[in-house]
């Protein structure tokens, strides 16, 4: 019994650690989210000071943070959200960036009230149509805005 006890304790407080350890450094998950933004029947788009086009707000999300918060943190910090609906979850994707395989949580913000300032991440903001989108949006987002729309079936990838 006490061997099977020192074992127990050898897996679940070194052996354990040590092999989530090793997995998540030879298969990263990064943890992010973004959403469909809606005011008055537009969207809201933003381009970022790193990126070309036209994207969808949203970022990663902090250890231990709710992905729901995470997404109007990230609104706030980007495009300064003062008020909305709450976020309404529409799916899970996934893509894969380099080694790691990226995580998104997909959301729809409704009613949102904003004070945009031009910042570090983002550069402007629009809001577009969502059934005559700009030249600039990239794929991702297009793809998004027609699964929501419902003229595509939804996919599981980025």
């Amino acid at each position: 019994k006490v061997f099977w006890t020192f074992m127990a304790t050898l897996f679940n407080r070194i052996l354990f650690p040590l092999f989530t350890m090793l997995r998540a450094i030879l298969s990263p998950v990064a943890f992010g989210v973004s959403a469909v933004v809606q005011q008055d029947g537009k969207i809201v788009l933003v381009r970022q000071t790193y990126a070309t086009g036209w994207h969808l707000p949203g970022g990663g999300v902090k250890r231990g943070e709710p992905p729901a918060e995470a997404i109007l943190r990230e609104l706030r910090e980007e495009i300064g959200l003062t008020r909305s609906e709450p976020p309404e979850l529409i799916g899970l994707y996934t893509r894969r960036v380099w080694l790691a395989t990226s995580l998104n949580a997909f959301y729809r913000v409704k009613g949102a009230m904003f004070d945009f300032k031009p910042n570090f991440e983002v550069s402007a903001v629009l809001l577009a149509d969502p059934e005559a989108l700009p030249e600039g949006v990239v794929r991702g987002v297009r793809r998004r805005v027609a699964e929501l729309a419902g003229t595509i079936p939804k996919a599981n990838h980025w």
